[in-house]
């Protein structure tokens, strides 16, 4: 292991000298948010850079590094959203070959934020798995939704086999499905809300397993992670891993901090004067001068008021429909997809002379994980959006440090579970 650490160390390294011929020490430091002495420590190796600021060091050069460069491993990107997925299995060495996004707000937003190498590609139906480049790992958060049934009944009505791929056609799923088959990556990670093992009264999930193990006969691994092991905030995703081959992969090796660990206080702008300003930001959500978040921000009086009014309602029913109102020690409720229309599931207490208000986008993006060099070129309902539908980057950062070894070190394949613990 000691090798895999060290080669990740020289990557981040590797960009900061590269950084350091388009910056002086104490902007790369700004923009890192760290002292410029650590910096110089760095640079001339007395300490080693962490591994996860390998994005925020890309962001500062006008390219990427030759796409032709060496990598530890290629991977795909689909249903790519904003590259949550993508960025942790780029700072453990991994090479992004192919992206597939619709949404072309999203695709502005992955752009924005990810070098150059290959164009991003649209639809994943209207793409064939023939066309797509040779991969180790492919990555997905697709969509979940319901397999129908009608087709298979009817064939089992009259009498005909069919198979899983008749169970899954007209799926997303069906797409990660036809891309694993043709291409036989050596491993797969996929992430999804947690209610897909219950979906469509667990059919969805069910098909979904037999057709990667019984059918594409991948060793599969599931577990659902709540984000506030790693973020102030509840968020419960399922991720399912897959190998081509039988390894000795376990659970048990993720390495999960104590929940509540944080609280929102680590991801609200400060207002004692020590926020510092995000280049790409500028005073876009938070007013350095007045040190206080843009006035925009607050709900207005007829929305706190109907808020107020819908969740008494609510509570007369004894239902437990209603905003969430939480300070900087609290935890936050899951962010989601709508949080644009009123923000009522997180909404920041600011005393009782003042109306709460939403989290900011770029308080969004630190709630998701995301560094503050992550760029937000879209409106803030396009921001809320992305973010309501992306990973929590550090919980993929965990799960990618312990899939790694499986897919670059031979040594791990079919090992016993004691000699993975280090």
């Amino acid at each position: 292991m000691a090798n895999a650490v060290t080669r990740q160390d020289d990557r981040a390294w590797t960009y900061l000298k590269a950084a350091l011929k388009h910056h002086p020490q104490a902007a790369i430091a700004r923009h890192l948010q760290v002292d410029v002495r650590t910096v110089r420590r760095w640079e001339v190796r007395q300490n080693q850079p962490p591994a996860y600021l390998v994005h925020a060091l890309q962001t500062l050069l006008p390219l990427q590094l030759p796409f032709g460069s060496p990598a530890e491993f290629d991977f795909i990107d689909l249903f790519a959203g904003i590259g949550g997925l993508r960025m942790p299995f780029e700072e453990i060495g991994g090479r992004c070959v192919f992206t597939s996004e619709w949404d072309t707000y999203a695709q502005r937003t992955y752009v924005a934020n990810f070098a150059a190498g290959h164009e991003i590609n649209g639809d994943i139906t209207k793409i064939s798995e023939k066309d797509i480049p040779d991969h180790d790992v492919l990555l997905a958060g697709f969509p979940c939704q319901p397999f129908s049934i009608a087709g298979v009944s009817k064939k089992n009505a009259l009498g005909r086999a069919h198979g899983f791929d008749d169970e899954t056609q007209g799926t997303l799923f069906f797409d990660v499905k036809r891309i694993l088959k043709h291409k036989r990556p050596k491993a797969f990670v996929l992430e999804n809300v947690k209610n897909l093992r219950s979906h469509d009264k667990g059919r969805t999930f069910d098909v979904i397993l037999r057709s990667l193990t019984e059918d594409l006969g991948y060793s599969v691994h599931y577990k659902i992670i709540d984000g506030a092991h790693f973020v102030p905030q509840h968020r419960e995703r399922i991720i399912i891993v897959g190998f081509r081959t039988p390894v000795a992969f376990d659970w048990s090796i993720l390495d999960l901090p104590a929940k509540r660990a944080h609280s929102l206080k680590d991801v609200l702008h400060r207002t004692d004067g020590s926020e510092a300003e995000i280049e790409p930001d500028g005073d876009r959500f938070f007013d350095h001068g007045k040190r206080s978040v843009n006035a925009r921000y607050t709900l207005t009086d007829n929305l706190w008021a109907y808020l107020q009014a819908y969740a008494e309602k609510h509570r007369a029913k004894g239902n437990g429909f209603g905003f969430g109102l939480v300070g900087p020690e609290d935890i936050a409720r899951t962010l989601s997809a709508r949080y644009y229309k009123d923000g009522s599931e997180i909404l920041i207490y600011q005393g009782r002379k003042k109306n709460p208000r939403r989290l900011t986008p770029r308080e969004c993006a630190r709630l998701m994980g995301f560094p503050d060099s992550y760029k937000i070129p879209v409106s803030d309902t396009r921001a809320y959006k992305q973010f309501g539908n992306a990973v929590i980057v550090p919980v993929v950062r965990e799960v990618a440090r312990i899939v790694k070894p499986f897919i670059c070190d031979p040594a791990y394949e079919h090992a016993e579970l004691p000699n993975l613990v280090t």
